[in-house]
């Protein structure tokens, strides 16, 4: 609850900032204010469940844990975005704020117990993205971005509002209490119930890029500035998977097998989806929106399997996928700055820019190199242990042809992410000297040596939890 508080405090502080006239007390005074909050969550650790708010808000271990990856993924994305503070164009008060106030409305979409509050957690964040997604207001890309992103988004948002409407007619509550309580009573078999169940599924599912609902991810990841894209994909993403991971598990848990063939299906098809189509792009940038689309499929894995074993293998592969995706897109930002612009004057993203990039930065070359394994899921790298902590949620539930399946699309993803790694080793390329601010330095090398410290000492997470 502290960091909820905090952070809508913090949020309108950041534009009283932005009032003075020296912008560089933004970046640090942000960068506070979420370390204030990450700390403050502390408060109630070990306390067990806490509901605040009228009961429509829950504090536990879990739901803290999920709150400190998503702060600590907007620490490292706030910290990489100091090229604001040159560009004249710039707002950098209110992207601060703004990704802030973004922030409140993850953290209350991980602790919800209210659907209400649910909805309007989600609508915190998303109208705070719609507005980052198209802030670079010259740049028609962004702003093709921005529209799609809104105009999907409200698309999505109706339908799991209809879906909870539907929900509360059946049931008679907005609860997720209520909803066990209908659902174990009566095992769901009013139609009502499985409409509002199954529509409240997909606006969810939307919000999380799964196939056959990840369509404006590609397009609106590519147009919007590339710092907002790395919160996007971590930050929010965490968000929605969490969200319906404590839907499921707290509310319809006990029809199970209602339910789990459905998300299968959608499960096989953002796998193969993200897996597919990733290979065949020649933008970086692109390839990774797609691989953001196959990572919802992993995480969808242990929440159609959905055992105790979930809630630790949501968690660890969050943590591994933050931590190498920001460190990638970080990469991206320090190798684009030093490349020509494209003809239609956009930065040069394609695989390209990273030829031969040992030769003349190798720290960049090493840190790229090991988030790349870490999101293919080769040993010693966090990732590894993401990958198989999902995987045995499934091996648990007998669900041996989607972990067979869940394989093979992985063995696919080794080909694109390989393809980084041959570009920077072992290719020519223009790639001159780049030159990386120290904080940067510090939070792109932190990131890597904590990649490979769970992924050698994997353990440390799960002790935690």
């Amino acid at each position: 609850m502290y960091p909820i508080i905090l952070l809508s405090v913090f949020g309108m502080a950041t534009l009283f900032v932005g009032l003075s006239k020296s912008k560089n007390l933004l970046l640090p005074s942000a960068l506070l204010f979420v370390i204030v909050a990450f700390l403050s969550g502390l408060v109630d650790w070990g306390e067990g469940q806490l509901l605040y708010f009228f009961d429509m808000l829950r504090v536990n271990n879990v739901t803290i844990a999920f709150g400190f990856i998503t702060l600590l993924s907007a620490f490292m994305v706030m910290a990489m975005s100091g090229g604001f503070l040159d560009d004249e164009e710039a707002q950098p008060a209110e992207y601060f704020a703004l990704m802030i106030f973004s922030l409140v409305g993850a953290l209350v979409m991980i602790g919800f117990e209210n659907m209400i509050m649910f909805f309007i957690g989600l609508e915190i964040l998303s109208i705070a993205m719609y507005v980052l997604a198209g802030s670079e207001k010259r740049n028609l890309r962004s702003n093709e971005a921005a529209l799609k992103y809104f105009l999907m988004g409200a698309f999505a948002s109706g339908i799991l509002l209809f879906g909870i409407a539907l929900l509360y007619g059946a049931t008679g509550s907005f609860e997720l209490s209520g909803f066990k309580s209908y659902a174990s009573a009566n095992g769901g078999q009013t139609p009502l119930f499985y409409a509002g169940l199954f529509l409240l599924l997909i606006g969810m599912l939307f919000k999380v890029s799964a196939a056959p609902f990840h369509f404006w991810t590609p397009d609106v990841y590519e147009g919007s500035p590339t710092i907002f894209t790395a919160f996007m994909s971590t930050v929010v993403k965490t968000a929605g998977v969490v969200a319906i991971y404590r839907l499921l598990s707290e509310s319809f848990a006990s029809i199970q097998g209602e339910w789990w063939g459905v998300l299968a299906v959608i499960t096989v098809l953002t796998l193969l989806t993200g897996n597919i189509t990733a290979a065949s792009q020649k933008s970086f940038k692109r390839m990774m929106a797609y691989s953001s689309i196959s990572h919802a499929g992993y995480l969808l894995i242990a929440l159609t399997a959905l055992t105790e074993k979930s809630s630790t293998a949501i968690v660890f592969y969050s943590l591994a996928y933050s931590l190498a995706t920001i460190t990638a897109f970080g990469v991206l930002i320090l190798v684009s700055k030093v490349y020509p612009l494209t003809e239609d004057g956009q930065p040069n993203e394609s695989f390209e820019i990273f030829n031969g990039l040992a030769e003349k930065n190798p720290l960049l070359a090493f840190v790229l190199t090991v988030s790349m394994l870490s999101l293919s899921g080769i040993p010693l790298t966090a990732g590894f242990w993401g990958k198989f902590l999902v995987f045995s949620t499934a091996a648990e539930r007998g669900m041996v042809w989607l972990l067979v399946f869940a394989i093979l699309m992985a063995v696919v993803g080794l080909f694109y992410y390989f393809r980084v790694i041959i570009a920077v080793y072992m290719r020519e390329g223009e790639t001159g000297k780049i030159r990386v601010a120290p904080f940067f330095k510090i939070l792109l090398i932190g990131a890597t040596v904590a990649t490979l410290l769970f992924g050698l000492v994997p353990g440390l997470v799960e002790s935690v939890l």
